[in-house]
């Protein structure tokens, strides 16, 4: 406790500024569960994570705790500054002054970070008394705020403030990818761009020393024979020589960097817009086509920092060499630049019918990639069903109609090439000729050594008009590029912002009503007008024929399909207005089908969640039932999978993926079809420890094994996307006959009246 007492007329205060609590902001399998909003949670963290919970609030933005990385025992102001920021707000760690403090009289809350740990909340201040207003990080929303001088704030805070506001309307990490937002990228690299200019310019003007140094020689000392002149344009160019070794040096350093903060940049924005992209998009898209347009990406950039910048660069030089071309000789330097429009406007001719054949060319290579992808993602099934001769006749033919594509591509933009050919060498060797019959006519004699001097500048000139027209040419690809690459980066978003939606605490409790649901290019609904309660804390079962509408339940529950009509709520609040990260931080999801990353188990079942140890890990398994197979591994936790999980059978897959989805407590758990693909000893083993899984949360099985949920409160029969009936399995014994049919279809081999094996008698054959 911090007691800061100010003169007289000024209330004192007493600032909590230590750091009790923080050790409790380490994340583990409870915290992960508790959801934010709570007092007895509020108790829990440190004061620093309270002072922003508080500032956050006031724009209108809930943070959650759960989502902080703490790092150390007391956070980070970059570490607060990047969970504010990864929450859809705008925040940066600052240092500032007491007369800064000074100029915040109507402003948001500012975060004053103390030098012991402890935070406050800046809510004002008063130039004329000379003082801010502080509010405690566990002072009430309605509480007043306290004075506080300099002098005694001085004492526990040394300048370290955050500064937070609400994101505006126009985002840059929801922005449009278009060219528009890559310029905008570019803008952002302003100040190491101002340098590399005003390099280029300096050694545009060291360009112009050597030719005129030769004119100097040829016109000066070959023709007076000037050896002390000889000497001191020797000193001057072995000076130029050096600076302009060293300028192209630091020249080339800042492109480098520049070119690689650009690169990370795209590549961290194509990677989020990649991840918020819906369920849906990939589930009607092949792998291999979202991979091929993305990588259209690595284009762009290669533009952007090469060619463009290139062309950039010399266009400084231009506007140096090109009036110095004029001061030489005018008549050879208007011969140069009509060459040059003559080569753009050659270009600009085939433009059209390039963009075109081009276009050709991407649907092409897309359908291509397509095919790879798709072989790849799926050569488990080639393998065994024997596909091969199938899948290279396929890739032949894809193969085939890229290479026509390229090839008439190919042969369109030779043209242009091949006009364009005359005409640069009509630059070079023209001017040299025109130039050798104006010296000979020449009387001054100075006209050799001119001649010299602008060919080794048009030399310099040439290259960058040609490469200028050229640009527009290489444009028209990379706008293409940046077409592929925008259909699948600006498609909709799951959600606009991470900040968007409530963050209610998760209890269970679910309710669907009158819910219709359809899918995309579908006319009959999957769900139709679907009402029933699920209450909280209890087991909930599914079932149904294929297509019923089973897992479309669990879809919907995920947030995965938000388009429905009618209301679907959780805990009393409609799913439409939850915050998609906060839902599925709150659920465990099991598939028919899990996917395990390359990795060790105890990775695979942490799952990348921070703060949970090796005992947390343990304590899932058991859980699921998948300790005593991880235990007879040869590394046991620390055993490494592969890409696919070769090393482990199906029914270990499902239990690891059971694990991974008990690991942060869920409030809900939602086994879709999760044992389906187990043998019996592994349904033997999951279903005994089903009750312990159960306890103190919802869980929801879809399945279409009935004896798997005999032991569920109620169950959900469906059929054709709609509601037969909902109750316990001895009850719908009774009074449902589709359950009553599915029941008898899967227990035929059973005796009826004492459930027993009927016992078949051996027979000899």
């Amino acid at each position: 406790m911090v007691n800061i007492t100010v003169n007289p007329e000024i209330q004192p205060v007493s600032i909590r500024a230590g750091t009790e609590g923080a050790a409790d902001q380490a994340s583990g399998p409870d915290a992960a569960a508790r959801t934010p909003g709570g007092p007895a949670e509020f108790d829990r963290i440190g004061p620093r994570l309270k002072a922003m919970l508080r500032a956050a609030r006031y724009h209108g933005v809930e943070l959650d705790p759960n989502e902080f990385k703490a790092v150390s025992a007391v956070p980070a102001a970059a570490d607060l500054s990047q969970w504010a920021q990864d929450a859809g707000m705008w925040s940066r760690a600052v240092r500032i002054r007491w007369s800064h403090l000074l100029r915040f009289q109507e402003a948001g809350p500012v975060v004053l970070l103390f030098n012991d740990g402890g935070a406050a909340l800046l809510v004002g201040a008063s130039a004329e008394r000379n003082v801010v207003f502080l509010k405690s990080a566990d002072a009430s929303d309605d509480g007043e705020a306290t004075a506080i001088d300099e002098l005694r704030l001085s004492q526990v805070w040394t300048g370290e403030a955050l500064l937070l506001r609400a994101a505006r309307s126009y985002v840059a990490a929801d922005a449009p990818f278009t060219l528009r937002w890559l310029a905008e990228l570019v803008r952002l690299e302003s100040r190491a761009l101002r340098d590399v200019t005003i390099a280029s310019f300096t050694l545009s003007i060291l360009t112009i020393l050597p030719p005129l140094i030769v004119m100097t020689v040829v016109n000066k000392v070959l023709q007076f024979n000037s050896v002390s002149t000889l000497v001191l344009l020797s000193a001057v160019i072995a000076v130029v020589f050096a600076y302009e070794t060293l300028l192209g040096h630091a020249r080339r350093l800042i492109i480098n960097v520049v070119g690689a903060r650009l690169d990370t940049k795209l590549q961290l924005h194509v990677f989020s817009r990649l991840l918020r992209l819906p369920l849906d998009y990939f589930e009607r898209h092949p792998a291999g086509e979202t991979m091929y347009h993305l990588a259209q990406v690595y284009r762009i950039r290669e533009f952007l920092t090469g060619k463009l910048l290139s062309t950039f660069l010399d266009m400084i030089t231009l506007c140096v060499l090109i009036p110095v071309m004029f001061y030489i000789n005018a008549s050879l330097a208007w011969i140069v630049l009509t060459c040059a429009v003559v080569i753009m406007l050659i270009i600009l001719a085939f433009l059209r019918p390039l963009r075109r054949r081009y276009q050709r060319v991407v649907a092409a290579e897309t359908w291509k990639a397509a095919a790879l992808g798709e072989t790849v993602v799926g050569i488990k099934t080639v393998k065994a069903l024997g596909l091969e001769p199938q899948r290279k006749a396929l890739w032949d033919e894809r193969v085939a109609e890229a290479g026509k594509a390229r090839l008439a591509f190919g042969q369109l933009a030779s043209w242009p090439q091949t006009m364009v050919t005359p005409i640069e060498r009509l630059m070079v060797l023209g001017t040299m000729l025109i130039g050798a019959y104006l010296a000979m006519n020449d009387r001054s004699g100075y006209m050799v050594g001119g001649l010299f001097a602008f060919m080794m500048i048009s030399q310099r000139v040439a290259q960058p008009l040609v490469g200028l027209a050229r640009l527009v040419e290489d444009y028209e690809e990379v706008g293409a590029a940046i077409g592929e690459a925008a259909s699948v980066l600006n498609r909709p978003l799951e959600s606009s912002s991470n900040s968007t939606g409530l963050r209610p605490r998760l209890v269970g409790e679910v309710t669907f009503s009158d819910l219709t649901f359809s899918y995309i290019a579908t006319k009959t609904p999957a769900l139709d007008r679907v009402s029933f309660h699920i209450p909280a804390g209890t087991m909930f079962g599914i079932v149904g024929r294929s297509g019923s509408g089973k897992s479309t339940v669990a879809r919907l529950l995920q947030g995965i399909n938000r388009d429905y009509s009618g209301f679907l709520k959780l805990d009393g609040v409609d799913l439409k207005e939850i915050n998609l990260r906060h839902l599925r931080q709150g659920l465990g999801v099991v598939l028919q089908d899990n996917f395990l990353f390359r990795g060790s188990i105890r990775d695979n079942i942490i799952a990348g969640r921070a703060g949970l140890t090796l005992s947390d890990a343990m304590r899932a398994a058991h859980l699921a039932g998948a300790q005593e197979f991880i235990e007879r591994m040869p590394n046991g936790y620390d055993t490494y999978i592969e890409e696919g999980s070769p090393n482990l059978s199906g029914g270990q897959k499902q239990r690891l993926a059971i694990a991974r989805a008990l690991i942060h407590d869920p409030t809900i758990l939602i086994l879709d079809e999760a044992t389906s693909a187990l043998d019996p000893e592994s349904e033997a083993v999951v279903s005994a420890n089903l009750m312990r899984i159960a306890s103190g949360r919802t869980m929801i099985i879809v399945s279409h094994r009935l004896s798997s949920l005999t032991e569920c409160d109620n169950i959900l029969v469906m059929d054709q996307g709609k509601v037969l009936d909902v109750a316990p399995h001895a009850t719908l014994l009774e009074r449902c006959a589709l359950y009553r049919q599915l029941w008898s279809q899967q227990n035929r081999h059973l005796d009826g009246r004492h459930g027993r094996p009927v016992a078949v008698p051996p027979r000899l054959v």
